[in-house]
């Protein structure tokens, strides 16, 4: 074995695809190290933990995490029932970093990535240099790391899309801050429950996590007379707007769909369509105005909730050689794939080391941020890239480029649903990969009037 290859393989973020990523590197015989930014495994999990997937437990566990996690004594969920983030971290999530000891570093936020002793513009020797990654750690110091190889999984949760039609903040976004937020809020919190009660609220994006605002603030709604949503979209309404309702195969997600139908149906949220957003400002009430590019502008709001995508954080590792698309910041031979002009979630097929490989040999991005600004993921797709990676970095290239998941028929879009369930008739969220506006998971049917029977539109 080569000095280089001693070296441990640095993976970034300890959530669902990086701990899958240790668990096979361990499996391999490839020592990981885990970087996570929070102080906890799941941080950004645990900043939604209020939402409820719509995948079910085993659809959110990795084989090889759960083969780690047996002899300690874990006991699986229950496989058939759907947790919430919150879930997720506690349950699964935390318990898996805990058995990778202090292969896991929390506090450390990875700035900077490259090729040791070498910027992106040098050739020489190039490949023959390992890489080095610079942390900064919560109290402030830094570091200096050396890997033989890194596996990106920091998702994409830290940069959510502004509210601009452009995809540029809207004048005025900045200004507004104190009254927008960019999550899908938790409402059984009072202090959040008080901030949207007998209030006025824009909505942007047409997602699951706009769905489930829809349905949360119509709940909030029928307790709290004066509260109103205006649901913001940049396309109008079609018949896949809402999903596929009682036709779709997963019946959570239908239940959300026809939830946030019902909230427009019954009076509780107004739609506007074909609205990208130019400016947010504020008039001489203190309300918030938003115009559009067409110049048209809306009745005052008191509070705005963008859900209009994420995107990956490219920053630190600008001194790599990527070849990702022009339009998602995916890896070139996975765009085409995910593509949400083309692919619904039902048509992505199973991927890894060939479709994620860059000119720089060694980096990887995988998980949610391996699609860029494509709208939707699944745990299981995340797993099955750390799978094929691990397995390229110790040389088994047959196990790499032999796909080993059969996703279903109907495509698991990620995102939150609505449950029959009294305890969760108010879950709300984006879930754990839906990412607002852009790209719903099925194709646009001819467009109908809103409050009329939506066609089917299933996956």
């Amino acid at each position: 074995m080569s000095e280089q290859q001693q070296l441990p393989v640095v993976v970034i973020g300890a959530g669902p695809t990086g701990l899958a990523a240790a668990a096979h590197l361990v499996e391999r015989g490839i020592e990981p190290l885990v970087l996570e930014a929070g102080p906890a495994a799941a941080s950004a999990v645990r900043e939604w933990s209020h939402v409820r997937l719509f995948s079910t437990w085993s659809e959110v566990i990795a084989p090889a995490a759960e083969k780690l996690l047996s002899p300690t004594g874990w006991v699986a969920p229950d496989g058939t029932a759907y947790p919430t983030g919150g879930d997720w971290a506690e349950r699964y999530l935390q318990p898996l970093a805990d058995v990778f000891g202090e292969r896991v570093r929390y506090g450390a936020r990875v700035t900077g990535v490259s090729r040791s002793g070498r910027d992106r513009v040098v050739d020489a020797e190039r490949e023959q240099q390992p890489f080095t990654v610079h942390v900064e750690h919560a109290d402030g110091t830094e570091a200096r790391l050396t890997a033989r190889a890194v596996i990106d999984a920091s998702g994409t949760w830290s940069t959510p899309g502004p509210l601009g039609g452009d995809g540029l903040p809207a004048l005025g976004e900045k200004a507004a801050a104190d009254r927008i937020s960019y999550r899908v809020p938790d409402f059984d919190d009072p202090a959040v429950r008080a901030r949207y009660a007998g209030r006025r609220t824009a909505v942007i994006g047409s997602g699951a996590s706009a769905f489930t605002t829809l349905a949360a603030l119509a709940a909030l709604a029928k307790e709290e007379p004066g509260t109103h949503a205006v649901w913001v979209l940049r396309r109008g309404i079609s018949g896949s707007t809402f999903g596929g309702g009682e036709a779709d195969q997963l019946p959570a997600r239908g239940a959300l769909g026809l939830a946030a139908k019902a909230a427009v149906d019954e009076g509780y949220a107004d739609a506007v369509t074909g609205f990208r957003t130019a400016s947010v400002a504020r008039d001489e009430h203190g309300g918030l105005v938003l115009e559009g590019e067409d110049g048209r502008r809306l009745d005052p709001v008191d509070e705005i909730i963008g859900l209009t995508g994420f995107r990956p954080d490219l920053g630190f590792v600008d001194e790599l050689r990527l070849a990702l698309d022009e339009r998602l910041q995916a890896p070139v031979e996975l765009a085409p794939l995910i593509d949400p002009n083309v692919h619904s979630c039902g048509t992505v097929y199973p991927h890894g080391v060939n479709e994620l490989s860059h000119p720089e040999q060694g980096i990887y991005l995988a998980g949610m941020k391996s699609y860029g600004r494509a709208p939707t993921f699944l745990a299981m797709t995340g797993y099955e890239q750390v799978r094929s990676i691990t397995a390229a970095l110790a040389g088994d290239r047959a196990a790499a480029e032999r796909v080993e998941l059969v996703l279903p028929e109907s495509g698991v879009c990620g995102g939150a649903g609505l449950f029959d369930e009294p305890e969760a008739a108010g879950t709300t969220g984006s879930g754990e990969t839906a990412q607002g506006d852009g790209g719903g998971c099925c194709g646009a049917p001819a467009t109908v009037q809103i409050g009329g029977a939506a066609s089917g539109g299933g996956c």
